[in-house]
């Protein structure tokens, strides 16, 4: 190639050469621009993480000269300029401060509005917060968004219970502008339709304990039923028949009976609906079905149920710990010393009680310790480090363990105590017995479930086959 040629080839190259960038130094795009009306907790939480996604941030206050720390970065200036510049805006303030955005009207038409807002108690207004905001400004679009999220959550990174997002609003683009916000702040978006659902998501911060109602009636049901039960016949029993005053025996003694059974009966109840649940569908012979209510909302609640369960197994080890610095039992022992000591006699070691009382203790010991791995795998944290495989072997095959070691613990408590008259007093069942009746209906069950042609067919229809299905019986009558 000559050099003519050469020279006319690179004169042609050299202007596109010079448009291109060095790698690392294109022009970055501007940031976009969101604007925050309130300066206290939420609002500066809600600043700062938008900053740390990458938002420019502008505060609107009626003080922005003495407005408070504001996150680093982010400005103040008044509303008017504030609602000005930006094309979201963030409501953190409240309700009864609504009024001078009326005034603003101007500034915000055809702005996007984030209501965040709260109420102190249900009911308060005739409408709720984002809809009278939308009356106020009706050329701007309302969504409401973060209310269910708090201040902290927001300054240490969302996690779990606060990870989701309950959004409303009649503009379907002011809504997906506001989900790509919260889908970049980490945050899962979960839209609840148009506006007039924001009074349902302003109720749900209000609510105390929803998840935990049902399994605390359980609870405190339980409790109340085998105190008073118990109460009859170890202490007023002893004052009416025997003419005993051992009311002292409330505090530790009937407590630490409580304890037990009720942490068992509620342990059962966690994976009782499951079970239950496994004949329903080998019933109806397919899991396309959907399980009654009462039993939806039972299975909903069961890692609620097996943190009380956890609970009350703690404070019946905790009171077992107490018993033996009791003045009571100090006293029976100091009292039987004595006795031997004049009448000049001792006690023969008994092997078989002492083989009992070792494995009693022992299957208390490794039923709790199983029970607390429980526990800690249903944390969120710990949860979300295993794999689905790992935690439906620890919830589901130790759990189950979990639940014959406290079962078979029990039935070593009560050995061959059933057998002996007196102890049905006023022809009533010791308490235990009655403890006993949901976890041995649930190992029987679970043990039916685990025959090899019972969990065939569970597997099968697991996985969609359908006892009725006419594409089934269709294929096999071409079979031949």
């Amino acid at each position: 190639m000559s050099a003519d040629r050469l020279s006319s080839v690179s004169k042609e190259v050299k202007p596109e050469s010079v448009l291109l960038h060095p790698l690392g130094t294109a022009a970055a795009p501007e940031q976009e621009l969101l604007c925050i009306f309130g300066t206290g907790d939420l609002g500066r939480s809600l600043g700062q993480r938008l900053l740390q996604s990458g938002y420019r941030v502008v505060y609107g206050s009626r003080r922005p000269h003495s407005c408070g720390p504001l996150p680093l970065g982010a400005q103040a200036t008044s509303h008017e300029a504030a609602a000005q510049s930006a094309g979201v805006v963030f409501i953190c303030i409240h309700r009864g401060h609504y009024d001078f955005l009326e005034t603003l009207a101007p500034q915000l038409e055809g702005k996007v509005l984030v209501d965040v807002s709260n109420n102190l108690k249900k009911n308060i207004y005739p409408e709720a917060n984002a809809e009278y905001l939308q009356r106020l400004i009706p050329g701007a679009h309302v969504v409401k968004a973060f209310n269910t999220l708090s201040a902290w959550g927001l300054q240490n990174g969302p996690s779990d219970a606060n990870r989701q997002v309950f959004l409303c609003g009649n503009s379907a683009e002011a809504k997906q502008a506001v989900a790509e916000m919260s889908t970049k702040l980490g945050l899962t978006v979960l839209d609840k339709g148009s506006l007039s659902a924001a009074r349902e998501l302003e109720d749900f911060p209000l609510q105390l304990f929803p998840e935990w109602r049902l399994p605390l009636r359980v609870a405190v049901g339980l409790t109340a039923f085998f105190f008073f039960y118990l109460l009859i016949r170890d202490i007023i029993y002893a004052y009416v028949v025997q003419g005993k005053d051992v009311s002292f025996r409330i505090m530790v003694s009937l407590a630490n009976k409580v304890f037990p059974i009720v942490s068992l009966i509620m342990l059962c109840l966690c994976y009782l609906p499951g079970v239950i649940a496994a004949f329903l569908q080998l019933y109806r012979g397919t899991k396309y079905r959907r399980f009654p209510d009462w039993l939806d909302r039972w299975m909903l609640c069961r890692k609620q149920l097996g943190l009380i369960a956890l609970g009350f197994a703690f404070l019946h080890v905790l009171y077992t710990l107490v018993i033996p610095i009791r003045y009571y039992v100090r006293f029976r022992i100091a009292e039987h010393t004595i006795s031997q000591i004049k009448e000049n006699t001792t006690s023969v070691f008994d092997t078989t009680t002492a083989w009992r009382a070792d494995s009693y203790y022992s299957m208390g010991i490794l039923g709790f310790g199983l029970f607390i791995l429980l526990g800690i795998t249903s944390l969120p944290s710990v949860t979300n480090a295993l794999s689905w495989r790992e935690f439906s072997f620890i919830q589901s095959k130790l759990g189950y363990l979990t639940v014959f070691f406290c079962t078979f613990h029990t039935y070593l408590y009560g050995w061959s105590r059933f057998l002996n008259p007196s102890s049905y007093k006023w022809y009533t069942p010791q308490a235990y017995l009655l403890s006993l009746v949901v976890p041995s209906l649930l190992i029987v069950l679970k043990l039916l479930l685990l025959l090899p042609c019972v969990d065939r067919s569970l597997i099968r229809i697991r996985q969609g086959w359908e006892r009725n299905d006419p594409e089934d019986s269709s294929a096999k009558a071409l079979l031949p």
